[in-house]
């Protein structure tokens, strides 16, 4: 089957459906930076081609046209956009090294504050939000410039060492997973819990983590259920309609 016949069929539809959504989301929920930063999902059964925003458009008007389908070497094989360039290195390297389906790279507010500080990261033992990250969290302590090649993309997805949750140093974030609306959960959620952390600590008062044994629990407990993932994906799709034209 070409390119672009698996571009037009049902379950890629549908992908793209799925991501245009996340992205659209993203711009409204305050995560999203002028026209940069990437949302991609690989297509079902490959681990070569995968769908990614365009260069130039701003997240809260692409719709499922607007998609583009690109190999992990950065060829656009269908659709009507070019890619940036950092997409292409980032992207390609986190799927083909990570294995992940969804890689969402973005550069939210207080995520990326927190990539900024000692530690580098949020503190999965604080606020109950922060739980659900505990033992999911790598850090890539080390800024190293923009990523402009494919041995920068490389060592970022190296730095995840099995993890789908990535602090980038003087940065931003990656999240990834298995299917867009759980990842996209997990990246709302992320910022929530960095907002609450960094809110905190400018009161200037000691913060009181849990155990860490707990917040491992409340992990797993939230892991275990994702229906709620899938019903806040659903409202949003309800609540942001695909952009007209």
């Amino acid at each position: 089957m070409s390119a672009d016949s698996d571009y037009a069929s049902p379950a890629v539809r549908k992908l793209r459906e799925d991501l245009a959504l996340a992205l659209r989301a993203a711009a409204h929920h305050g995560l999203s930076e002028g026209v940069c930063n990437h949302f991609s999902v690989l297509l079902p059964g490959a681990q070569d081609r995968y769908l990614i925003n365009p260069r130039g458009l701003h997240w809260s008007e692409i719709g499922a046209d607007d998609i583009v389908l690109i190999d992990v070497h950065g060829e656009v094989l269908a659709g009507r956009h070019r890619v940036e360039p950092t997409a292409l290195f980032i992207h390609g390297a986190v799927h083909r090294i990570t294995g992940h389906a969804v890689v969402l790279h973005c550069h939210m507010p207080y995520a990326t504050a927190l990539t900024l500080t000692a530690e580098r990261a949020l503190d999965p033992t604080l606020s109950q939000n922060a739980m659900r990250y505990m033992n999911r969290i790598a850090i890539d302590a080390v800024y190293n410039g923009l990523a402009l090649d494919d041995a920068e993309g490389e060592r970022i997805a190296r730095a995840m060492a099995g993890k789908d949750i990535a602090f980038l140093a003087n940065h931003g974030v990656i999240v990834a997973g298995a299917c867009i609306a759980h990842a996209y959960d997990d990246l709302y959620y992320l910022e929530r819990a960095s907002l609450h952390q960094v809110i905190a600590q400018s009161t200037g008062r000691p913060l009181v983590p849990v155990d860490a044994k707990m917040a491992a629990h409340v992990a797993a407990q939230i892991q275990g259920e994702r229906e709620q993932s899938d019903l806040f994906f659903e409202a949003l799709r309800r609540l942001l309609p695909p952009p007209r034209g």
